[in-house]
């Protein structure tokens, strides 16, 4: 904070900081996960958000018609190649991953910009102390040399043994997450779900976007019973309504819709998204 205070920002700072002499070198010291660098930045974030207060960087261009202009304003994406591996070839492997980062943004199927920056990565992947940041590079390479990993049906965060374990309250605050804000905008639902093997109920309701959820049942009409198992499973399309009842898993007091349309709102996650390109 105090070079905070003298008007430089957080990557000037992560640059500047060192740990002293009499404990840099002690092993538990070392940027084995948690980096110096890392933690720099973190730390001027919480006490003064990302805004550096450069008015350059207040409203900037997103990153792929960022990346577009500037290797147009470069003189196309041959020749930024063609001085990145010049630069590549004297070590400056940061700069290498930086600047061809712009030419695969620009054209994801250039395929000399995705192995050049994949060498880069590797090499800063080699070299770096912190595990964290070694898979990053790694994982950041073996996208560039073979895509995202696509694995049909597997979603992010429905473990059955994580989502198993969480209270009501928490598997509803995940529908929270998932709910399309735009789409659901133009709705608005109440009604009621009781974990049947739980013992509680519990009251939601989505309007202006939104869900709120909270204990009881508060006089809904649509009422929903399900064990905490099938109301996962319906939520993270591994099952239907359809399914559900049929298999006696879902049983719904009143009317069915608004809980079927609150399920057709939730977006799904898939595990794997590209880190390193578009």
């Amino acid at each position: 904070m105090r070079l905070a205070n003298h008007g430089h920002t957080s990557l000037e700072i992560a640059e500047m900081m060192t740990l002293p002499q009499g404990i840099a070198d002690e092993w538990f010291n070392r940027d084995y996960y948690g980096t110096v660098s890392h933690n720099v930045k973190a730390v001027y974030q919480r006490y003064l958000g990302w805004f550096d207060a450069n008015p350059a960087h207040l409203h900037e261009l997103p990153p792929v018609e960022s990346s577009s202009r500037l290797v147009d304003y470069m003189g196309g994406a041959d020749a930024v190649l063609a001085r990145a591996h010049r630069d590549f070839d004297q070590g400056e492997y940061r700069w290498v991953a930086q600047v061809v980062n712009h030419v695969v943004f620009a054209d994801p199927t250039n395929r000399a910009a995705r192995l050049l920056q994949a060498a880069a990565l590797e090499q800063l992947g080699y070299q770096g102390e912190s595990g964290p940041w070694r898979s990053f590079y790694l994982t950041g390479a073996q996208e560039l040399r073979n895509g995202t990993p696509s694995i049909p049906g597997l979603r992010a965060g429905v473990s059955v043994d994580v989502m198993s374990a969480m209270t009501c309250a928490m598997v509803l605050d995940n529908c929270a997450v998932k709910l399309h804000g735009p789409r659901a905008a133009e709705h608005r639902l109440t009604f009621a779900v009781e974990f049947t093997d739980r013992g509680e109920s519990h009251w939601v309701e989505v309007g202006n976007g939104v869900m709120r959820h909270r204990p009881g049942v508060r006089g809904a009409t649509s009422i929903v019973h399900a064990t905490v198992g099938t109301f996962i499973d319906l939520t993270s399309e591994i099952t239907t309504i359809a399914d559900a009842q049929a298999s006696a898993a879902l049983s719904v007091t009143g009317e069915v819709t608004p809980f079927a349309t609150f399920v057709s709102l939730l977006d799904q996650f898939d595990t794997f998204f590209a880190i390193i390109e578009p």
